[in-house]
Parts: structure tokens; sequence; C-alpha cells
């Protein structure tokens, strides 16, 4: 069912009466400003306390289809309809964006706030990804801004704050313009593997069930972070981190924000953080952020802020929720289901990865004694693939993807692969693949390697009471 389709779904049970936020900056439509006004924010959280939300979605709680659920985002709609009628529109209104500027083809994961990845025979067939088949990570409506109204402001802990126009910006005078290849991966890349185990916590924004295909490459063009604060007279000495902020209004355990988060200086300082106004030598496409995002090469997808409004140097790592509440890491020592966000620490640099795109799963495969697979493989934090690596019997027997067979290398970017595996077995066979990368990083065999629920993990429950001296019968 499409976005379009469920968007009058009653709130309920609140008497409040309706709430109004204006938009904050003429031709900016769907920007409201909540980081600078804290009364505004104690509003909207008021109202919202007033209502009562749909619960969370139902595929955490049943089990899991082998393909990619569509989820509606009912929840979120409902949130933007509660906040009156600046925000009740956004919701339909991106949804005609994704129906304009995405493939009509493209694996809808989740309508709103919306989630998309393209088929998955087509992502692999260039390496450069097209504009309309780039995967979308959105954590709130598509907000409209008209090029020639737009402006960023340059504060916080620079020796001269300044505010520059995409005038300004797109002056080679003033800034050199730079292009680079560069891969952006969402670190939830194969979720729906890991809801099949654990399904989640329910929390306000939707764990999308991504596949194989929340990764895209693009040629992006525009200038240097760091050629812009040299241009705002440098960084004050206390400044180690740099806080990007989204037009896009965010949720987060009923509060409202802006969405915004942080990377190191020294990330920037090494020309790796660009704001881009072109994506594959095209202007921006709304729903990637036009008129200017940030592109953070080597990080999570989270880090390259779409709709930029803001940019602050400050001392510690943003204190923003999508920094500090979301995007992080929990040992197997400790589980997500029953960790504080203190217990978690923030991911940054993308891991080394790789998928298998075809065969798919389960597929029924007549051959000739070879069978043929294709995938991606990745590695972020200034890495890249050097060898990517199958096996057909789980891991046991590898062969080494012929080099021809792997696509041109790019410093932050992906490369794509194929191989004829050699096969002389009938019946189930287990295809797995693995990347290493240039630091000699690469992929655990198991998923428990790297993330396990203990919890529930009965062997190794018996193992501790086994320390303890216990029988685990008793």
């Amino acid at each position: 069912m499409g976005s379009n389709e469920r968007l009058d779904i009653p709130l309920r049970e609140s008497n409040h009466p309706q709430a109004y936020f204006p938009e904050e900056e003429k031709g900016w439509h769907g920007y409201i400003e909540w980081e600078k006004y804290p009364e505004k924010q104690a509003k909207a959280a008021e109202i919202l306390a007033q209502y009562s939300f749909l619960g969370p979605p139902e595929f955490q709680m049943v089990p899991i289809p082998d393909t990619n659920p569509r989820l509606e985002g009912v929840r979120w709609k409902q949130y933007h309809a509660a906040l009156g009628s600046t925000l009740k529109d956004l919701p339909q209104e991106s949804w005609d964006i994704v129906k304009k500027e995405k493939a009509e083809d493209m694996i809808h994961v989740l309508d709103f706030p919306y989630n998309g990845e393209p088929p998955r025979d087509r992502l692999i067939e260039t390496t450069l990804t097209n504009n309309e088949d780039h995967f979308v990570r959105n954590h709130g409506g598509i907000p409209i801004i008209n090029e020639d109204d737009y402006f960023l402001d340059i504060g916080g802990l620079v020796n001269k704050p300044t505010r520059l126009t995409m005038k300004d910006l797109k002056n080679e005078a003033l800034f050199p313009r730079q292009t680079n290849v560069v891969s952006l991966q969402c670190s939830g890349t194969r979720r729906i593997e890991q809801i099949q185990q654990y399904p989640g916590d329910g929390d306000e924004l939707i764990n999308a069930p991504w596949g194989e295909g929340a990764i895209g490459t693009a040629r992006w063009t525009g200038v240097s972070l760091k050629k812009v604060i040299k241009h705002c007279g440098g960084l004050k000495d206390s400044a180690k981190n740099i806080e990007f902020m989204g037009v896009d209004t965010y949720f987060k355990k009923g509060k409202v924000y802006n969405y915004v988060v942080s990377v190191p200086w020294r990330k920037v300082r090494a020309h790796e953080v660009l704001l881009a106004w072109e994506m594959n030598g095209k202007p921006l496409p709304k729903i990637h952020g036009y008129p200017l995002r940030a592109v953070v090469y080597g990080y999570i997808g989270a880090r390259s802020v779409k709709w930029l409004s803001r940019i602050n140097a400050i001392i510690e790592p943003s204190e923003a929720p999508v920094q500090k509440k979301e995007y992080l890491y929990y040992s197997t020592q400790v589980g997500k289901h029953n960790a504080t966000y203190s217990d978690g620490f923030s991911i940054q640099d993308m891991p080394v990865s790789s998928a298998i795109m075809s065969p798919i799963d389960k597929a029924v495969i007549i051959h000739d004694g070879f069978i043929t697979m294709k995938g991606w493989a990745y590695s972020g934090g200034g890495h890249w693939p050097v060898r990517v690596e199958v096996s057909g019997d789980g891991g046991s027997v590898w062969y080494e993807t012929p080099f021809e067979k792997l696509s041109p290398k790019y410093f932050y970017a992906w490369r794509l692969w194929s191989i004829d595996l050699p096969v002389d077995a009938e019946g189930w066979l287990e295809l797995v693949v693995r990347c290493w990368d240039n630091a000699l990083n690469t992929q655990p065999t198991f998923v428990r390697s790297a993330w396990v629920d203990l919890e529930e993990d009965e062997e190794y429950e018996t193992q501790v009471q086994r320390r303890k001296g216990r029988d685990p019968e008793e």
C-alpha cells in the first residue's frame, strides 16, 4: 500500500487545540527551526504527549518474511499531523518526490520517512550508481528549498562566523571545486538478517528492514569543508568536532528536533568532508539533499547530512540524540536489549563489508560445474577492498575473485566483483563472501562473532552456569 493511501488515519485521544508552527525561512518549505528554541520544543513535546500513537511496527513482533517487508511509517505520519499544518502534508509531498525522482521498481522498505533500495541486479550493473537507483535513508520529510533563497551559516568556535549563499559556495574565486567518487552506506545494510535473530527495541524511528542494497556510489562535486572553515578564519583552539544540522524534523522519545550529528575535526582537516551540490554531474535531487548536503568519506551514511542549514565548530561530539542515542554499537557482552545508551559507542568509520547479489538466497541453480556469483565489497575509514573471496561450503574452502573481475579501485568507494565458482556438489550449498581491505581487515566468519543476543543464547548461558559451578539443568 502506497504512502499516499494512508495519510488520513486519525490521531487517537487528544483534546489539545490544533498546533501551528510556522516555517522558519522564506523559500524553505517544510523547515521548522527547533534547535534554537527550547520553548518551541517543549510546546511540541506537550502536544505529542496528548496523543496515543500506534505501537511498534508489527514486523518487529512476528516471524520475519524472506523478502523485505514494506512498512508504511504510520506513526511518523501521525507525529507530523499532530504538529499542525506546516508538517502534516510533508508525508504526501515526500511521497510525490519519491515517485518523481526514484526508479519505479525501487524496493520501498519504509514509505515515511522514506527508505528505499534498488533492485539487486541493477545495483551492480555500473560502478557509479544511477541517481534514480541510489538508496535513500531519510529521517524525516523532504523539505523543498529554493536555491536563490538558500544560505548556510558557519558558526560556533570559528574565528569569523559567516553566512554563505549558494552563489558564494559556487564562486571558484573563493572556493576551488572538488570532485570525488564516494560510496555511502547505511550502517543498517542487511538489517533484515539481524532482525530475524533479534527484532529491535521498537523505538520511534522504525528500524527499516534493509536488504543488501542500502549502499550506492556516486561522483560528488562541491567544495571541501576545510576550505570553507579556512574562509571563516579557521577554528579556535578548543574546537575538536564539527556539527552539522539538517532542515528535516526528527522525533525521539516524544520530543522533536532537527537532524543533527557531528564528525571529528581531523576528518574535515583531511579534506574528507565535502559540501556537495552535484551528484553524478547533475544537481542534487531533492530527495538527496538539494541544494546542499555533506558527504563524509568512509563514514556511515548517517553523518552525511542532507539539506544543510548550519555547521558549528564545537568542543565535544554533538549532544544531539542522533549522535548520542542512535547509531551506537553494543558489544557482544552487553546486547542492545539490556543496554543503556552510555554502554554503546558511536559508529563512525564504516567497517569492511561485502554482499552476494547473485544468486539469491534459496535459489535453485542448474549449473555445468560453475556458478557465477556477483556482488559488491566496501571498506570505509580511508581503506579500500584489495581482495574478495568466496566459498561454496560455508567458509572452509575459499576462492579468490580474479583481479580482472574487480571494478576499478577508488580511495573512498566500493568495488564490484564477480567469479565463476567451481562446484562439483549437488544439493544444498552455502555460498558466502568475505572482503579484505588494504589494512588486512576482513569480515567475521559468523554473525555471532560481532553481535549475539546473549539473553537467548542457551549455549552461552550453560557455559556461564558451569563456570559458576552450577548444574545448568537445575
